[in-house]
């Protein structure tokens, strides 16, 4: 086959050296381990790129785009799963979620797998004498074994951004002269129940009056991965923008909040989406618009303010904190420390880029590979021709939609259907098709593309032991999700 690739070129081209994949190098500066870097991780639920300093034109967002041009925000990131449990197991522990167990929502009984459990970011940094608080949804189980000192993952209320910020405030209070780690999290701009009917989902134009000019629906709200316009996806639309710039207010508040405690030059700073918007085509997918995601790091010191090229994850987040505060990893890790980076905007990084599927609720079972490099892209869905993903999330009629008679014929039709029975592989050429729309596998103009992506994925998935490759491991969880029982157990 053309376009073979050896073991270590594949590995340095992902950005994996042969040692980090038993000991990850995190070496930490002289002057980390002097002054002790604080570290403030920030992630936002169901975030895209719907931002400002992302091209976004419909909405400002001045406090995220302060913080980006403070920072590095890097143009191309991904989650490691469109779903939010997952996602967050593999931030905490430099792992794809294949390898943490936490394959869907706690909810249906996932869980991290024991030996990871005191490996996670605020565990291991408290061991090193760091003060650990979270604010806001940890969503990753067992929630009892995650060591932190100042807990309130009242959820609910971190849409009242005033309210973070306050918990904030007592969080550095309480942590006084000590090195703390803090994970603020956001609610918006996820969608949520309605308290009158908890079937529906939806997103207010306002919370506590937030935000103080919320955009009205229209045509021009509508997201080009989907094209469907009814006036139900307007509104539903609009809202999520409005949850965005709420977001934004409430950021600006937080630095605030760190700037009077004097920790601007002394704190890490890492922002983040948790995965992308909560409509069809977009969350629990692998398309652009389910775990491509808005990723901003200032590191005093160290990172300089540029918009970086490097294709980046969330795997890299705990490499980087271990590397930052200079407390040695405790096992490996499939991300790494993104400080070249950081540094240098032509620093060598990854070809490739992986994120993957597996459940969001406990069905259905519908995994997915997916690998890029800078302008081609290939998903590969495991079961295609033996099931089917869920076509809806959070209520979102997209799909149902698209079946109208007025979408015969039309691209938007095509990328519905493939969304909803996918066959084996797509391709997509990203620069061309940014929205995905245009599947290209199986076309002879595009084979040498398809087998190049296709080896550096299986290759990629090998050198990370995915045990999806193991047929029987793949039976075993597809029979367990199929009789709804807890495939994580």
């Amino acid at each position: 086959m053309e376009h073979a690739i050896t073991r270590r070129d594949f590995l340095g081209a992902a950005g994996i050296s042969a040692a980090s994949m038993l000991a990850p190098c995190c070496a930490a500066s002289k002057s980390a381990r002097e002054k002790r870097l604080n570290v403030l991780f920030i992630t936002t639920d169901d975030l895209g790129l719907q931002l400002s300093c992302y091209g976004e034109t419909l909405i400002n967002t001045p406090n995220i785009d302060k913080l980006a041009d403070g920072g590095v925000q890097f143009r191309v990131a991904y989650v490691a799963q469109a779903s939010c449990s997952p996602s967050r197991s593999a931030m905490f522990t430099g792992l794809h979620t294949h390898s943490t167990g936490q394959y869907g929502l706690t909810n249906t009984g996932f869980s991290l797998h024991p030996g990871l459990r005191d490996k996670t970011i605020p565990n291991v940094l408290k061991a090193a004498g760091y003060y650990t608080g979270i604010i806001g949804k940890l969503h990753v189980a067992p929630e009892e074994s995650f060591k932190f000192d100042f807990r309130d993952t009242n959820s609910g209320r971190t849409r009242q951004v005033r309210w973070v910020a306050q918990r904030v405030e007592t969080f550095l209070k309480q942590a006084g002269r000590q090195p703390f780690f803090l994970m603020v999290n956001y609610s918006d701009p996820h969608a949520f129940r309605r308290p009158e009917d908890p079937r529906q989902w939806h997103f207010p134009p306002q919370v506590d009056g937030l935000p103080a000019n919320p955009l009205p629906p229209g045509e021009k709200t509508l997201f080009a991965f989907q094209q469907i316009d009814t006036p139900q996806q307007r509104v539903r639309t609009a809202g999520y923008y409005n949850a965005v710039q709420r977001l934004d207010d409430g950021i600006g508040m937080l630095m605030n909040v760190l700037e009077r405690h004097a920790h601007r030059e002394d704190t890490l700073v890492i922002f983040i989406g948790d995965h992308g918007p909560p409509f069809a085509r977009g969350k629990t997918t692998v398309y652009e618009a389910g775990i491509r995601i808005p990723f901003i790091v200032r590191w005093p010191g160290v990172s300089r303010p540029i918009k970086s090229n490097a294709m980046v994850s969330t795997i890299d987040i705990l490499p980087t904190i271990l590397d930052a505060t200079g407390v040695p990893p405790t096992g490996k890790m499939h991300g790494r420390s993104l400080r070249a980076a950081l540094q240098n905007p032509d620093a060598p990084w990854r070809e490739y880029l992986v994120a993957e599927f597996h459940f969001h609720g406990s069905r259905p079972f519908y995994p997915r590979r997916a690998i890029r490099d800078h302008r081609y892209k290939l998903i590969h869905n495991l079961l295609a021709g033996r099931a089917k993903p869920s076509t809806g999330i959070d209520a979102d009629m997209a799909y149902q939609t698209s079946q109208q008679s007025r979408y015969d014929g039309t691209p938007i039709r095509r990328a519905f259907d493939t969304f909803a029975d996918p066959p084996e592989f797509e391709l997509y050429d990203l620069r061309e098709d940014p929205v995905e729309f245009n599947n290209l596998a199986g076309k002879p103009e595009y084979r040498a593309i398809q087998e190049r992506l296709t080896e550096a994925l299986l290759e990629y998935r090998r050198q990370t032991d995915d045990p999806f490759l193991d047929p029987a491991f793949m039976k075993r969880i597809a029979r367990q999700a199929s009789s709804g029982k807890n495939a994580g157990k």
